[in-house]
């Protein structure tokens, strides 16, 4: 019987420190001075930004020294600062090229990028660069467009990432899981910044009934 429940202890403790290792509390790389990347993606309306606000402040609050940027064409909410659609808000710097964040990237320990679907290819490659120059690179974006496809240098990033978080939203249409962005509106547009008013998430099922 007490080794029965010692197989049973030693599959939980496991089960639990993979666990603890994806809330990225964990202090391997940093003891050993490595970046990483962490890429937070999924559907409209399902958190991401909120969850990278949520990290960006943690970091803060342990004191390390933080920059965010985001991609400059995104003004839906304000100009300087990164936006939750439930209106949580830290402090950005609006860039119109990937290669600006290097350039603007100082003596930090934390970068947080949001809407990165909306930069260049060469993202993949600056992040990567952050992470190897001993920097945490916090990425949030959507994975896939209005048409159910890859979305900009997202695939790449989330192939190279450390860690991956995939968040989803509810489908307006059932109430399952969504992760798929469905436009409301006519527009045929890559890039079409929008709100509840344009965009809807759906499921699967929702989404190809569309």
């Amino acid at each position: 019987m007490n080794g029965i429940f010692c197989i049973f202890a030693k599959v939980a403790i496991k089960h639990l420190n993979l666990k603890l290792i994806m809330f990225l509390e964990n202090k391997a790389n940093r003891e050993k001075n490595r970046g990483w990347v962490e890429v937070i993606t999924g559907s409209m309306f399902s958190g991401k930004t909120e969850e990278l606000i949520r990290r960006l402040r943690r970091a803060k609050i342990a004191g390390q020294r933080v920059e965010i940027f985001k991609p400059l064409v995104d003004t839906r909410y304000s100009l300087s600062e990164v936006v939750s659609h439930n209106a949580n808000a830290i402090l950005s710097t609006p860039v119109d090229s990937s290669g600006n964040i290097m350039l603007l990237c100082g003596d930090i320990d934390v970068v947080g990028i949001d809407e990165a679907q909306f930069f260049d290819v060469n993202l993949p490659v600056v992040c990567n660069s952050l992470a190897n120059m001993g920097i945490r690179v916090i990425v949030a974006g959507l994975d896939m467009d209005f048409q159910g496809k890859p979305f900009g240098p997202m695939p790449q990033l989330m192939a190279t990432a450390e860690y991956v978080t995939k968040v989803h939203a509810i489908c307006m249409k059932c109430g399952n899981l969504a992760h798929y962005s469905h436009r409301l509106n006519a527009s045929e547009k890559l890039l079409l910044l929008g709100e509840t008013s344009d965009y809807e998430p759906l499921c699967r099922t929702c989404f190809q009934e569309n």
